[in-house]
This record gives structure tokens, C-alpha cells and sequence, in this order.
């Protein structure tokens, strides 16, 4: 149902109208209709004036680019829809907005003029651009030339391989070409958008005219579809290595019309019957211009302040935390492990009972073709306000150190935290997938990683590697940080240690961040981190929810540990591994807390012993 409007929108509304159709009834044109009166003044927060200059500069382009009546089943349109080059899928992004794609190559200048692109795949105006596998060739002089664009367009463009696309939307929601696992059904969506328009009533801004039998006859069957049909944000993108070109946009406003998509001076609209539902923002993960859909920015029930917390486990003791764990882990597992089960993927593993979900795993780029080699022991994890901001991995085997570095590699990390030695107890934790020494050089698949400098302290060691990618020579600075202080299956003597190595970790992060500039145009706080310890979950994922609590701590005064761990297990199956390090969970921020002078001293009096002990 479209949203009511308030007194003083609809006020807007009749002024608009008022103001259009005295200029259209000089032209004996047929008056504005609510419905588009309201998409103008939508795309210009109703103000009045904003929208009558939006809707001149409408009708400039449509005269001059010859866009009052469209034939969309006469040549030369009817070739240019067919050709597959912008499509509109029947499936939504993270935050429920419609896909459009755009797949350059498709386009080809010397047979289509511009016109009939336009009539066929609009550009719109920009609230994203993806640039999906763009060459080496386009991306010096990009880096340039984003110097020169203006700053709110320059923080909108993005190039991304297609493994990070997924930081983008859901595989579920991209096409098999880009990674994903959709069906494109272009000729359905073609015959509905058709089937909309020439049962829509009302041609003010643009005349469609369908040719009874032709191949794109609202009259002609149509395989079972269901479009997109209202909206927030559209993107486009192309999977082309030579000439690509992906778009993501704001969807505001529509005027031509042509399918199931309206145009008015380079505002698109995803055409329906009602109005649009309430913009919802962007994913963090990527646009960098909304963190408030993070799984973990939401305030919940289970929110509480530090005192509260504290004066809850005064009440409750170390028994009633671990009873709380215990329902964490009795709880089923949230999704399917169908891909780390395939054959070919389980040497992958360095367990065979700590396997990662479907739904949330890194995919690398596949090599020579091979579907397998996609997998990596590995998953995205949300962080505060911000998507994917962790990446939850095992420690790498000697086989799939290569996989290791090529994912650091494709989603363009610049810290990896390592919290496990690599020799624990007599037994191989992880590979050494780095060079302990200064001038270390170790070969991984297509990289090598050079040792450039190393920092040892008593709880933590610190190394800069020199990351190159041997097929491309480009390189990348990453810093390897390795907490030594944490046993296994256990919790760090101190959190106070951990504490300030969690800051440490941050501190790199953001310069790590301010060195790359104009590069990255992503998330404020920069790409995931990985994080791993050696199976991928234990000290990972107690690391995480610190990390969380923390950022949540600092923005509104409350926690929700219990939540945290909840929301990270979805996403990274069996994360925080013992009760131990959910006690120490707690322990470690009431200790934040009152470093931060958020809690008084004689509130740590009140924890239990247990929980208390070794917090110096």
C-alpha cells in the first residue's frame, strides 16, 4: 500500500499540479496525474520549486532526445530491449532494493544511435556505480579522473571484482555470470513491463504504443515472473573484463516511460501502481552512506546499560553466564553447509566439524574455470553499523595458504588478526603462511608476501607485509597482527592486554585506510578484517563480539553481548566456542567500561570472583 501523505505534501501536490498543467494546457497537452505529480515532488523531498525545475529539465530531454512515443515492438527499439544489455531482475539487494544491470559489452555504438539506447536502458542518475572487473588499463587513469569529479559523486563509484560484489548484494540476488545463483528471465520481464504499460491508464509524459502480434505483444504468453515493481535503489552492473560497466543508483522519480521503467531527467523510477515504499538506506557494507541496517546497529530488548549488566551478574553469578551460553549453543545451526561438505572442498577444512555456512561464505574467483576452487573456509560477519566488517576463517593449511592470501587479495583487506600461535601445545594450529623475520619472502599460489618490518611485544607481534600479486605486479601493504597472549581454549590472562590490542588493531585499520585515499570508496571503517584463530571461531569470535560491544558501548552507552554472540553465530556457525571466553566477555568490557570511566570501581566488586580474577 502506498504511504499516506501528510497535509502539507499533499498541499505541495496541488500546487504542483497547478503550476505543470496551466504550462501543458498551452500545448493542449493532457493534464499531470497525481501519481506522477507526487513521483516529482518525491525526488525533490517536496519542495515545490525543486520539483517544477526537475520536471522542466524532463521535458527539455524528451523533446530534444525525441522521447514522446515510444514503439517498444517495432524496430529500431524492439532489437535494442532484446539485446539483454539492461535488465531488471526479479529478485532485491540486502536492503530490498531492485537490481538493474547493465552489461556493456552488449552495447555496440556503430548499430544502436543514442536515442534508442536511451528509449531502451536508461542512465539515471547516480547513487552507486560498480565497475565489475574493470582492467587494468581503465583503472590508472579511473584513479585520476575520480580526483576531478565532485566529492558526493566520487564517494558513490566503486570498482569490485566479482567476489566482492557479494559485499554488495546477496548471491542469491546476482546472476550465475556474476557469481550468484539467479536465473535471468529477460524476455519475462520484457512482456510484463509491456503488459504494465498498455493496461496502465494515463499518458501525460510519454506515449507507448504495442504492435498487436509482435513479439513482445502483451497478447503473447509469458513464462511465470515476477518483476521488481517498486523500490529505492537500482544497480547496474557487467561482468565484461574489456569494457564494463555497472551502476548503482538512487530511484526516485519517473516521467518517459518504456516498461517498467520511467525517466525524468536522469531520476529512474521502478514503475508501479502505488507509490514507493520508505527509501531504505544502502547497504553499509559498500556504499558508505548509511550504517544504520547493520545487524548489530539495532538497540533491542536485551539492550542494557554497563550498570545494569554489571548489577545482573552480580545477581546471576559465573553459573547463570554459563547457563546463558549453554542456551546460545543448544540452539540449531542457522543455515546449510552444503558447499564446505562438496568432495573436492572438505581437504579444504582444517576441521571436519567446524565447516562454514552457505549463505555467508567468502567466494573467491574461480580459477581455469574449476566451480571448487570458489571455496575458502571462510565468512563474512557483521560488525557495528557495518556490513561484512570481519571476515571469521580458520588458520590456513599448507594447501589453501594460496586461497588465504587471493582472498585478502579480492577483498582488498588491510589487517589480518591472528590469534592463535602457530605451534600450540605441540600440535600445528596453522600454517605459517607469512615471514616471521624482516626480509622474508613466501610464495602463496599467485602471490608473494615479503616481510617488511617487524614490531615484538610481550603480549603481540606486529609485521607490514608487502602483498604482490605476481600476474598483475601490483602490490599492497598489509598488516599482520598476531595476539601471542590468548591460550587455546581459553581466555587471555589479561583483558586489559586484549583491550589494547583490540584499539592497536583499529589504529592500523584506519591508517592502513588514509593511505589508500581516493581507492577505496566503501565503508567509512574500511574493508573486513580477517580474523582467525585455527579453527575459526573460538578466539575469532570472542574478538568479534569485543570489538562489537565495544563500538556499540561507545555510540550509545548500552550492550547487548548476548545478542552479538547470537547474531555473529548466524553468520559464523559456533562462534565463541567455550563458556570460558562468554564469561570473558563480559569481564573484558565491564574492564573497558571503567577505563572509560563509565563505571565506578567498586562496580567490579560486585562480579563474582570467577569473573573477576586475573583481570589485571
Amino acid at each position: 500500500m502506498a504511504a499516506a501523505l501528510t497535509v502539507e505534501q499533499e498541499q505541495a501536490t496541488k500546487e504542483f499540479i497547478e503550476a505543470v498543467n496551466k504550462c501543458r494546457a498551452g500545448r493542449r497537452a493532457s493534464p499531470v496525474s497525481w501519481s506522477t505529480a507526487v513521483k516529482f515532488l518525491t525526488a525533490r523531498k517536496f519542495e515545490v520549486s525543486r520539483a517544477l525545475a526537475l520536471y522542466e529539465q524532463h521535458e527539455a530531454t524528451r523533446r530534444r532526445e525525441g522521447l514522446a512515443t515510444l514503439h517498444p515492438t517495432q524496430e529500431p527499439l524492439l532489437s535494442e530491449l532484446r539485446t539483454g544489455k539492461f535488465t531488471v531482475l526479479p529478485s532485491r539487494d540486502g536492503t530490498g532494493a531492485a537490481i538493474a544491470i547493465f552489461t556493456a559489452h552488449l552495447h555496440l555504438p556503430q548499430c544502436t544511435t543514442h536515442q534508442t539506447t536511451l528509449q531502451g536502458g536508461y542512465p539515471a542518475k547516480l547513487k552507486k556505480v560498480l565497475i565489475v572487473t574493470a582492467p587494468l588499463w581503465f583503472k590508472a587513469p579511473f584513479k585520476i579522473l575520480r580526483l576531478f569529479v565532485r566529492e558526493k559523486l566520487r564517494d558513490r563509484v566503486f570498482t569490485v571484482s566479482i567476489p566482492q560484489l557479494t559485499l554488495h548484494i546477496p548471491r542469491d540476488s546476482l546472476p550465475q555470470r556474476l557469481g550468484g545463483t539467479l536465473e535471468i528471465q529477460h524476455e519475462a520481464w520484457l512482456l510484463h513491463c509491456l503488459k504494465s504499460m498498455t493496461n496502465r491508464s494515463g499518458g501525460e509524459l510519454c506515449e507507448v504504443t504495442p504492435r498487436v502480434g509482435s513479439p513482445l505483444s502483451p497478447t503473447s504468453k509469458s513464462p511465470n515472473h515476477s518483476p521488481t515493481n517498486e523500490t529505492t535503489n537500482n544497480v547496474v552492473s557487467s561482468s565484461n573484463s574489456t569494457s564494463p560497466i555497472s551502476e548503482k543508483h538512487k530511484i526516485k522519480n519517473g516521467s518517459v516511460t518504456i516498461g517498467d521503467i520511467e525517466i525524468t531527467n536522469g531520476d529512474c523510477w521502478l514503475a508501479s501502481d502505488e507509490a514507493p515504499s520508505p527509501v531504505q538506506p544502502p547497504s553499509s557494507a559498500s556504499s558508505g552512506f548509511s550504517d544504520d541496517d547493520s545487524l548489530h546497529g539495532d538497540l533491542g530488548l536485551q539492550a542494557v546499560t554497563m550498570e545494569q549488566l554489571v548489577e545482573a551478574i552480580h545477581s546471576r553469578g559465573r553459573a547463570g553466564l554459563v547457563a546463558e551460553y549453554a542456551e546460545i549453543k543448544q540452539r540449531p545451526p542457522d543455515g546449510s553447509f552444503n558447499n564446505a561438505k562438496l568432495r573436492q572442498n572438505q581437504p579444504k577444512n582444517r576441521y571436519t566439524d567446524v565447516l562454514c555456512y552457505d549463505h555467508s561464505r567468502v567466494c573467491l574467483s574461480q580459477v581455469d574455470n574449476d566451480p571448487s576452487s570458489d571455496y575458502i573456509n571462510a565468512n563474512f560477519v557483521d560488525g557495528y553499523k557495518q556490513k561484512n566488517a570481519f571476515i571469521s576463517t580458520q588458520g590456513p593449511l599448507p594447501k589453501t595458504c594460496g586461497d588465504f592470501w587471493r582472498m585478502v587479495w579480492e577483498q582488498q583487506t588491510l589487517v589480518v588478526v591472528m590469534t592463535t600461535r602457530v605451534i600450540e601445545r605441540g600440535r600445528t594450529k596453522c600454517a605459517q603462511y607469512w615471514g616471521p623475520e624482516p626480509g622474508d619472502e613466501v610464495s602463496a599460489g599467485g602471490f608473494t608476501v615479503t616481510t617488511l618490518e617487524v614490531d615484538t611485544n610481550p603480549d603481540y607481534t606486529i609485521s607490514m607485509l608487502l602483498l604482490t600479486n605476481n600476474k598483475t605486479e601490483e602490490t599492497r601493504e598489509v598488516c599482520h597482527m598476531l595476539y601471542t597472549a590468548w591460550p587455546d581454549y581459553g581466555v587471555p590472562q589479561s583483558a586489559r592486554a586484549l583491550l589494547q590490542f583490540l584499539s592497536l588493531v583499529r589504529q592500523q585499520q584506519t591508517k592502513l585506510l588514509a593511505s589508500r585515499g581516493d581507492t577505496w570508496a566503501g565503508h567509512p571503517r574500511g574493508p573486513p578484517i580477517v580474523v582467525h584463530c585455527s579453527a575459526g571461531i573460538g578466539r575469532t569470535g570472542t574478538f568479534c563480539t569485543l570489538d562489537i560491544c565495544i563500538s556499540r558501548l561507545e555510540d550509545t552507552g548500552t550492550v547487548d553481548i548476548r545478542g552479538t554472540v547470537e547474531k555473529i553465530r548466524a553468520q559464523r556457525a559456533y562462534s565463541i566456542q567455550m563458556p570460558d571466553q562468554y564469561v570473558f566477555c563480559h569481564r573484558a568490557l565491564a574492564e573497558y567500561a571503567l577505563s572509560r570511566g563509565m563505571l565506578e570501581i567498586h562496580h567490579l566488586a560486585m562480579l563474582p570472583p570467577t569473573i573477576e580474577e586475573d583481570s589485571d
